[in-house]
């Protein structure tokens, strides 16, 4: 959880005053998330969320809010940004970008079964289509190359054993990442961290993907991979639960059948996706940022899903192909 800027009602209230979106009544603090701050703000017009962020650039933040608007036309679950009167995406508030977009109904379903896999998977392939004509671009801000970039600032915190692991998955990552097959593989806006705490289900139907500040554009491959590896895993082990990201994939070739490069290069992906968080997970943990609320996610878990995925490949059944 984190807050890293504290917001007064009455700054809250002269922003929200020029979106249209009625009068602030009500503002609390979110205790989730570590890259941003958050608030929900009950207004007479609605119920929203007011972002300050904390680490991306003002110039960056585009590609995000105008991504969130686009799939949002396009009838997509996600947040809407809300506009100021000269139809900017992009406000400030104490001295900080920051953004107010729609808040979407719904509660996490945090303990997933096959079914919700299932929903999860065929959602991600309707936003990838839906997202195939969104004009911006932005590379992956936590690819590989920032993987890379990270790992000599974590290595000293690993065992001899943990630096080894993270030494060979990055050489492996890159020997992938210059083959035919992964320049092969079908690319766009992806939305990147599709965990479990950025979806809600509502009424047994899923009704919200949020949290779309790490989307770039980026494999969609690495979007389904990144997906399983929260949504599909035993939270002891790591090891892949089969039935979920059978389920997960399947509903996802209903809509998007999977290229064969992508068949092809899902074991790597996951095992790419698995680094990214392991990695970045290391870096919150001992590199912490000042918060007035923050609490890191726990690194070991992403490197348990490392090894499963390297010991026990996952490829999807012929049978979920379309």
């Amino acid at each position: 959880m984190a807050v890293f800027t504290e917001v007064d009602f009455d700054a809250a209230a002269a922003l929200i005053a020029g979106l249209g979106i009625g009068e602030l009544r009500e503002l609390h603090s979110v205790p989730a998330g570590i890259e941003n701050t958050n608030y929900f703000a009950d207004t007479t017009g609605g119920r929203f969320v007011l972002t300050l962020f904390e680490r991306l650039a003002r110039d960056e933040l585009p590609f995000y809010l105008r991504l969130m608007e686009h799939l949002a036309e396009r009838g997509m679950p996600v947040p809407r940004p809300r506009p100021d009167r000269d139809g900017n995406l992009v406000l400030e508030l104490h001295g900080k970008p920051a953004a107010v977009v729609d808040r979407l109904p719904g509660a996490h379903h945090l303990a997933p079964d096959a079914a919700d896999c299932a929903s999860l998977g065929a959602m991600l392939a309707r936003m990838h289509l839906a997202g195939a004509d969104f004009p911006l671009q932005q590379a992956n801000l936590r690819g590989l190359d920032w993987c890379t970039a990270t790992a000599p600032s974590v290595l000293p915190f690993l065992d001899p054993e943990q630096r080894d692991l993270l030494q060979h998955e990055l050489a492996y990552q890159h020997g992938v990442a210059a083959s035919a097959a992964y320049a092969a593989l079908p690319r766009g806006a992806i939305h990147a961290d599709l965990f479990r705490d950025n979806v809600l289900f509502d009424d047994g139907r899923l009704s919200g993907i949020f949290d779309f500040y790490f989307a770039g554009t980026d494999t969609y491959g690495f979007d389904i991979a990144v997906a399983i590896n929260d949504w599909c895993v035993d939270a002891t082990s790591g090891r892949l639960l089969a039935e979920r990201a059978d389920a997960l994939v399947g509903a996802y070739e209903s809509v998007r059948p999977l290229a064969s490069a992508e068949r092809r290069l899902l074991p790597a992906l996951l095992r790419a996706g698995a680094l990214r968080f392991w990695v970045s997970r290391l870096w919150d943990l001992h590199l912490p940022r000042d918060a007035a609320l923050l609490k890191a996610h726990d690194p070991t878990h992403f490197e348990r899903v490392l090894r499963a995925r390297i010991d026990e490949p996952y490829h999807p059944p012929a049978s979920a192909a379309a």
